[in-house]
């Protein structure tokens, strides 16, 4: 069985851009966690987080990872905080190999200024939400075997340098 794959790492990183051309390159599924999540429950990320709360998104990961336990040959695409919740992490060790994707903090806020649909970053203070959130974060990506500087990568390079290790390890 093969083990799925998962990509790590704050927001904006590439996560889901890398995720899907790795998921064709190996002809395994993607799946990313937020569009997911939202899939199931009818509401987007920032509704869940403005009526519901925080609590209760990751709530929402941790149920879907318990339903992709079983399967194999996923590439999975993770919110930027699943793993702050450790149950999350044990979750998707079981059948995943972890690969983190980080970037600059000035090419996070460049990829994701203009986006809409960050319920974490305030949009009149980007840069400065996005450096506090990469302050409380810090350390919690490290979980990963392997890590990718896409600010360094294009995401057609990013997966090479991913395969390059998988193959590197046998997996």
């Amino acid at each position: 069985m093969p083990k799925n794959i998962v990509l790590v790492g704050f927001m904006g990183v590439g996560k889901s851009s890398v995720g899907r051309v790795l998921a064709r390159r190996l002809g395994y599924r993607f799946i990313d966690t937020d569009q997911a999540i939202e899939k199931i429950t009818g509401l987007t990320v920032e509704m869940i987080f403005r009526r519901h709360g925080p609590i209760r998104f990751r709530s929402e990961e941790t149920l879907l990872l318990q339903r992709l336990l079983g399967q194999s040959g996923l590439v999975i695409s993770t919110g930027g905080g699943m793993l702050l919740k450790e149950e999350n992490v044990r979750l998707l060790r079981q059948n995943g190999i972890l690969i983190g994707l980080r970037a600059e903090p000035e090419i996070i806020i460049e990829r994701v200024g203009n986006k809409k649909d960050r319920p974490l970053l305030k949009k009149n203070n980007v840069a400065e939400n996005v450096h506090k959130l990469l302050k409380e974060r810090e350390g919690v990506y490290d979980v990963a075997e392997f890590t990718v500087d896409t600010g360094l990568f294009s995401p057609e390079e990013s997966v090479n340098e991913i395969i390059k290790y998988l193959r590197e390890k046998g997996y």
